[in-house]
């Protein structure tokens, strides 16, 4: 997965405009699902964004293939549809997603359609109706259909005024992005239902998330993903954070994993809906360092960008240590084990790409 946070509209302005000839072929191909007794039907939303592909393939061997639908907005690779099912949900359609519930018998929905912290900030009023408009309707077909729904929320969530090293579960926020304002008023919103009405909602605030099976995408820790690539590549990494910028970073295994286990936990184990999770922080000088181990002719230079303004009004430390308590979250990467995953998993990637490269030019 990229670096976070939550990719999930990799082109809203071309994907609303898609026709629902789309849709109704989309219908079809899960037409022959089956509902199980022993297994949550699960609804992503948002699924080809960095954590949906990856949430599902791990759902999918847990609850079975046809309990876990992936859906989007976007057409989907042909690997995706022959991994399981997809659907076309637009989650600024009530009817659109009301009709899904109801015709696949969701009991799980998992929220991930958002525009990120970048990316917001350069389309407020789309980032209002994807982030703010798309999570009502959501939380009100949760609240109708008694569905268990996860929300992600980010480090974003928090602002220059929070406390930053280390940054505790409840505390002052007072984000300063689109993005962090709608983070936050889906948690008061999914506390709020919960206490209402009784719906079952829960959420983590993710750090940094990276992978490497998904190219970076405007967010603010981007970095984290793209050092990897081009230390493959040219050699050679420009960072748009200052070296000493500290900000907290999970690999996507933990990531996935800590939302199946929220997921998982009986009710009676959660004291709170949003729990802070983390893994490792460090800054872009230290990660170079540990790269540059790997990948001895790296070099680097930095380039502030405005998302350095972004990135210094976030926590540098996470605290979570209610989710330790409360339901056992323990991560498994620190930031050796995330570079030596990264680039293991890279090499052999680029080197498949020359080869093919080299063949076609020696076919020409």
């Amino acid at each position: 997965m990229r670096s976070l946070f939550l990719r999930s509209l990799a082109g809203p302005q071309r994907a609303f405009a898609q026709p629902y000839t789309f849709q109704k072929a989309s219908f079809q191909t899960v037409s022959s699902v089956h509902s199980s007794d022993e297994h949550p039907r699960v609804l992503i939303t948002g699924g080809l964004g960095q954590l949906g592909t990856g949430l599902a393939r791990q759902l999918r061997t847990t609850f079975g293939t046809d309990n876990v639908i992936l859906s989007d907005i976007i057409r989907p690779d042909r690997d995706i549809l022959n991994n399981g099912p997809f659907i076309f949900a637009d989650i600024l359609d009530f009817k659109n997603l009301q009709e899904i519930v109801v015709s696949h018998r969701i009991d799980w929905l998992v929220h991930f359609s958002a525009l990120l912290s970048a990316v917001g900030e350069n389309n407020v009023p789309l980032a209002i109706r994807v982030n703010i408009e798309g999570l009502h309707n959501v939380m009100e077909l949760a609240k109708q259909y008694h569905l268990k729904l996860f929300v992600p929320s980010t480090i974003g969530a928090f602002g220059p005024e929070s406390p930053r090293n280390p940054t505790p579960n409840l505390t002052i926020q007072r984000p300063k992005t689109i993005y962090g304002v709608s983070k936050v008023h889906a948690e008061l919103l999914g506390e709020y239902y919960q206490k209402r009405f009784g719906l079952d909602f829960r959420s983590l605030r993710f750090p940094g998330i990276i992978s490497y099976d998904s190219n970076p995408g405007g967010g603010t820790t981007d970095y984290a993903v793209q050092i990897f690539h081009d230390a493959l590549t040219s050699g050679k990494h420009t960072c748009y954070l200052n070296p000493d910028t500290r900000l907290p970073m999970m690999y996507i295994d933990d990531c996935l994993r800590s939302l199946t286990e929220i997921m998982m936990a009986p009710k009676e184990k959660l004291s709170i809906r949003t729990y802070n999770v983390a893994a490792m922080s460090f800054t872009p000088n230290e990660l170079f360092a540990a790269v540059k181990k790997r990948v001895p002719h790296l070099e680097i230079e930095y380039k502030v960008d405005g998302r350095q303004k972004i990135a210094d009004s976030w926590p540098q430390v996470f605290d979570d240590s209610q989710a330790r308590g409360d339901w056992g979250w323990e991560h498994k990467f620190g930031i050796q084990e995330l570079v030596d995953t990264m680039i293991d998993a890279l090499i052999p990637i680029y080197e498949n790409q020359r080869v093919a490269s080299e063949a076609k030019i020696n076919h020409q």
